[in-house]
């Protein structure tokens, strides 16, 4: 499934690019719960991966490479590799919110999903990325 910045996403990325909200990091999280993205989401709406070594990954707004090339402009962050200690059971997206706020941003469920996470052997990577054309 494709990236999907929900309302609440599309009004706070749209009032950081024009001053009207202060510029945050982000936050990179896995979700548990059977759901694909829809524009009336909020973070509340995704269950968050827990126990079995997880944790959320940290995203530092000045570590984004951020480049047009022939009229698409692209955003892509490093990848990030979730590892775990232990069985957590089916994943299936990611979203990624405010690191102060805690507004959604945006969210992608995994082509696939789910993905059911046995232990150290299934480790999850992602490359955040954004296209704007």
């Amino acid at each position: 499934m494709a990236l999907l910045a929900p309302n609440v996403g599309e009004v706070q990325l749209l009032s950081v690019a024009l001053n009207k909200a202060a510029v945050e990091n982000q936050k990179l999280k896995l979700y548990t719960n059977d759901k694909s993205p829809a524009e009336g989401d909020v973070a509340g709406d995704y269950t968050e991966a827990a126990g079995s070594g997880y944790a959320e990954k940290a995203i530092a707004g000045a570590n984004w490479t951020v480049a047009n090339a022939g009229g698409v402009t692209t955003a892509e962050y490093a990848e990030q590799e979730f590892t775990f200690s232990g069985a957590l059971g089916n994943v299936y997206g990611y979203f990624i919110v405010g690191a102060t706020s805690g507004i959604l941003l945006w969210a992608e469920r995994f082509a696939g999903a789910p993905f059911d996470v046995k232990g150290a052997t299934t480790p999850i990577k992602i490359t955040p990325k954004i296209t704007l054309e």
